[in-house]
């Protein structure tokens, strides 16, 4: 059985050919753009343990038929590093991880504009500029919103020593009640299914990752999540930081739950977070988060016009290169403006037709003038998906039709449709057929029965492992390649069983406050093994000196400051530890009346396994 990677097939390469025909004019304005300014870098920008653009040199070389051309043209443009000047005064450092980190000279210090995914690359980039541009220290940080790649590393840029000191870290307004429930919550899903969206268990060569639309990568160091300082509550709110006016526009519900664009006067800068990027984003993210408000999104960067477009002489994002002056700026807004708005319109309008939400995103089409443009392409999101998002935002995942209300689960469905189809090599043999023929999409549709239904037929998964393969080359978006690829390559490559949870990190639930921690808790609680017992205790945090009534009724846990039952006393990082099972209450002390209960607890909480089946079950 030939499980290995294969290389692009005819009907690729003419997707390919078909693709390069239609692009749209290049002028090399982009890679003039992403250049300017250019300071100086470090060799590969090289993090040890955390971040490289090294595995990518073979971007320099010609397309290979693995790679979409217009995806080639955007990771050719990513791969460019280092330290650049926006304007005097206003630096970034791009190509350190997925995001920018951007740094603003203020009269005693540095303000640090979304310090990266994790601490070791945002320390390489604020070495990197106080070797370039003088050794100052931190005087303030802005999370321009609740992702992880805008918060994580804020250890690089600040010690705890600094951040108990008071340190000023300003957030829009929800920021960690946003943070907390996409990044733990619902964090072990969203992570496994982000190992997918962004490649990290594929090889970086033309046959695996190559960029993720939105930046090469995503880096692989110590990630935090530290509470913000300061909120900000509302458009038109100003705060002078370290000397510099900066005036604020909230953004809710755009790219992020809690997001906030920004003007600098003194600079002329205006700072549009993630809501205008290089390319089409997402309305919904594959990985999986909340569906994103297409509206209020383009309403926000029409607002964003309005308040700062006069005044504005470069504007950056927190991904990609900065646009230079009034004209190109304005003209740039303008068309992500109407790119999300062009999206939702016609999404709803199709949807008032009748037309469901596969049916929508399969016609879907930019007019003209954005079409025209590089930065309306779908990199990162696509016109297919995000179509479905705007569908799924206003009418569900139900398209109305009562054939879809009450579906078989995947295992069901597939041995019915095996039996339906005369058995497994009857199916292979019409699916075989399909793939000469270059129809992948039906090939992975079909197969996919067959791997759900008998996940062992090593010959239904090496097909549909090949189908996915062939699409993964042929996506223009990182994301959407991304998850062919690794599909197929967990489906050639099954990982082992394992006799304990491989969990995910437990980083993020140190450095958080406690009231978030006790409510990660709640979605791990057990419910069927839980029944009808009932908990009750108060948890006394010793380094904290937190009290909180934590209490288990019907099967679902709350807890809130004060009192309610009998104490038990330990640390947070203690209760992390029990959790996550680094831990036992046999190893430990634990103080108090309480701690049987707490005992009793722990015994009906889940332990998440990171690496849960995606494409077979």
């Amino acid at each position: 059985m030939d499980l290995t990677r294969k290389t692009a097939t005819e009907a690729t390469r003419a997707a390919h050919a078909a693709m390069a025909a239609a692009l749209p004019a290049d002028d090399g304005g982009d890679f003039v753009l992403a250049k300017r300014g250019f300071v100086g870098s470090i060799p590969d920008a090289d993090v040890p343990g955390a971040w490289s653009q090294r595995p990518f040199a073979f971007l320099e070389g010609e397309r290979p038929d693995t790679v979409n051309p217009s995806l080639w043209r955007q990771a050719r443009l990513n791969a460019h590093h280092g330290l650049f000047e926006v304007t005097p005064g206003v630096y970034q450092v791009r190509g350190f991880d997925i995001s920018n980190i951007t740094f603003i000279e203020g009269e005693t210090g540095w303000i640090v504009i979304d310090p990266l995914t994790s601490a070791q690359p945002a320390a390489a980039a604020l070495k990197l500029l106080r070797d370039e541009k003088g050794d100052r220290p931190v005087s303030a940080v802005i999370y321009t919103h609740s992702h992880v790649d805008h918060y994580g590393g804020i250890l690089g840029v600040a010690s705890p020593e600094e951040i108990a000191a008071g340190l000023r870290i300003i957030a829009p307004e929800g920021f960690l009640q946003a943070a907390v429930a996409e990044n733990v919550l619902a964090g072990n899903v969203m992570s496994r299914r982000a190992t997918h969206m962004y490649g990290g268990l594929l090889p970086k060569d033309p046959q695996g990752h190559v960029d993720s639309g939105l930046g090469k990568g995503t880096s692989t160091g110590r990630v935090a999540l530290v509470a913000p300082t300061e909120s900000i509550t509302h458009t038109g709110q100003t705060l002078t930081v370290d000397g510099i006016e900066i005036r604020f526009q909230v953004t809710p519900d755009t790219e992020a739950p809690a997001e906030m664009n920004f003007f600098f006067p003194k600079f002329g800068a205006l700072c549009m977070a993630e809501n205008c990027t290089c390319h089409l984003h997402n309305l919904y993210t594959p990985r999986g988060a909340q569906v994103r408000d297409a509206k209020a999104w383009s309403f926000y960067i029409d607002e964003a016009l309005a308040l700062f477009g006069a005044d504005t002489r470069v504007m950056f994002a927190s991904h990609h290169w900065p646009r230079w002056d009034a004209g190109p700026v304005r003209r740039f807004l303008t068309q992500q403006r109407d790119l999300y708005k062009y999206i939702h319109d016609q999404t709803l309008r199709m949807a008032n037709h009748g037309l469901n939400a596969t049916e929508i995103a399969e016609v879907l089409r930019l007019p003209p003038t954005l079409e025209a443009e590089w930065h309306t392409r779908s990199y990162y999101g696509t016109l297919s998906h995000n179509a479905k998002a705007v569908y799924q935002r206003y009418l569900g995942w139900f398209d109305g039709n009562p054939a879809n209300l009450h579906k078989h689960p995947p295992e069901a469905a597939g041995r019915r449709y095996v039996a339906v189809m005369g058995g497994a090599e009857r199916l292979l043999a019409q699916a075989r057929e399909a793939f000469t023929a270059g129809d992948y999409r039906w090939v992975a549709e079909l197969v996919g029965h067959l791997v759900f239904a008998d996940p062992a037929n090593l010959e239904a998964r090496a097909l549909q492992a090949d189908a996915f393969e062939q699409m993964g080359y042929q996506a223009e978006s990182g994301p959407w390649r991304d998850f062919y690829l690794t599909g197929a390559q967990e489906l050639r490559n099954p990982r082992p069983p394992s006799a304990t949870p491989r969990q995910a990190s437990a980083g993020q639930l140190r450095t958080m406050p406690t009231d978030n921690v006790l409510d990660s808790l709640s979605v791990r609680l057990n419910g069927e093994k839980t029944g009808a017992t009932e908990i009750a205790f108060t948890a006394v945090f010793t380094d904290t000196g937190e009290r909180f009534a934590v209490c288990v009724e019907n099967a679902v846990l709350h807890h809130r400051p004060g009192e309610g039952g009998p104490q038990v006393e330990l640390t947070r990082d203690l209760l992390v530890d029990l959790v996550h099972g680094a831990k036992t209450p046999d190893e430990v002390a634990l103080e108090g009346p309480g701690a049987g209960a707490l005992v009793s607890l722990l015994a009906l909480l889940d332990r998440f396994d990171l690496w849960f089946e995606i494409s077979a079950p």
